[in-house]
């Protein structure tokens, strides 16, 4: 395999990663190759990570990342859910060619449903879902739709050791038999 650039944006919880003492640790941690930021009080990584898969860049990034005394990732920024814009961007329609695909006011109708409330001005969908759906019934292609599956397990894994935390040992338990 050939070395390709992977580029995703990584939530993390912990020290200001842009203190000057700590940032020195980032980049010997490993992570040169990411942009750290914070909106909103939220700490983020964009990473443009050369490595031979998606998967192998995203876990040597939180691995980088997690040696780093304080530092978790909480979780991976987007995975798998698209907006109505995103939708319209990947798949080069206007996003009121989307609305009526949605709406079912264009289009063979069953769009899937979005994850958020239906009444909320910014729906998110899971792109998977949507992907299978453009497929089979427009014929048509949700661009980087391969990389959600695996971008949102990493973001259940990771979403999922965050919550795993704050249960009980029987919750836990529980918890271990339904993902086995």
């Amino acid at each position: 395999m050939t070395m390709t650039t992977h580029t995703f944006t990584l939530i993390i919880d912990g020290p200001d990663l842009q203190d000057d003492e700590i940032i020195d640790e980032v980049f010997e941690a490993g992570c040169d190759d990411a942009l750290i930021g914070r909106a909103d009080g939220i700490q983020f990584a964009d990473f443009d990570r050369e490595a031979d898969t998606l998967q192998q860049a995203m876990l040597s990034a939180v691995a980088q990342l997690e040696s780093i005394e304080g530092v978790t990732v909480v979780r991976v920024a987007d995975a798998g859910l698209v907006s109505m814009a995103d939708i319209a961007a990947r798949t080069n329609r206007t996003r009121e060619s989307v609305r009526l695909l949605i709406s079912g006011e264009r289009g063979p109708g069953g769009f899937p449903p979005a994850v958020t409330d239906p009444r909320s001005r910014y729906r998110l969908w899971r792109s998977d879902e949507v992907a299978a759906w453009l497929r089979e019934n427009l014929n048509a292609l949700l661009s980087d739709a391969a990389d959600d599956h695996l971008r949102a397990a990493i973001n259940a894994g990771l979403e999922l050791r965050h919550h795993r935390a704050h249960l009980g040992d029987a919750e836990r338990s529980d918890l271990q038999a339904l993902v086995g």
